[in-house]
């Protein structure tokens, strides 16, 4: 299935569904309490995260947005990773999309001579930490992050990925 999926940068018609994806990932899946307005980078992708070694992907089934990663550029040669979510509905091995849009950010950050990937996540986003650490992150502590990596409120549990 996963042949069917098109990961590509993000483009200006992608701003709502992309918003409406990941709001509704964060409320009605996980129940986090945040808005869209919560996230002023939803609203400016391009300027937040398509600068000199970052850059936002959608994963695409046919014109439909069914996921997204981000990575932003912190400096010293290392980015942070950020906004990855799925649609329910192709998370797992038969479309694979989650590890497509990763192979697509770790490609990028290869190819601009990044160092290192960090990322924060929450406690209990278990399968994410399942999937971090099959693709070869390490768990650090907070004091572990470079000072640029931009904590998040929601953030308790740090990976790094050495490239």
């Amino acid at each position: 299935m996963s042949n069917l999926l098109r990961i590509r940068p993000y483009e200006q018609d992608d701003l709502e569904p992309i918003a409406e994806l990941i709001v509704h990932i964060q409320q009605q899946e996980y129940g986090i309490e945040i808005t869209r307005e919560d996230q002023p980078d939803l609203a400016n992708i391009p300027q937040f995260y398509q600068q000199q070694n970052g850059n936002f992907w959608v994963a695409l089934d046919g014109e439909r947005v069914v996921g997204t990663i981000a990575l932003v550029d912190i400096g010293g040669q290392q980015v942070a990773l950020r906004k990855m979510f799925v649609h329910t509905d192709y998370r797992g091995k038969a479309w694979k999309t989650a590890q497509l849009l990763l192979q697509q950010a770790i490609q990028w950050a290869q190819h601009k001579q990044v160092t290192d990937i960090y990322l924060g996540t929450t406690p209990q986003f278990k399968a994410a930490h399942r999937f971090y650490e099959k693709n070869g992150f390490i768990e650090v502590t907070e004091p572990q992050l470079p000072e640029a990596f931009p904590v998040m409120k929601v953030d308790k549990k740090f990976y790094c990925l050495s490239i």
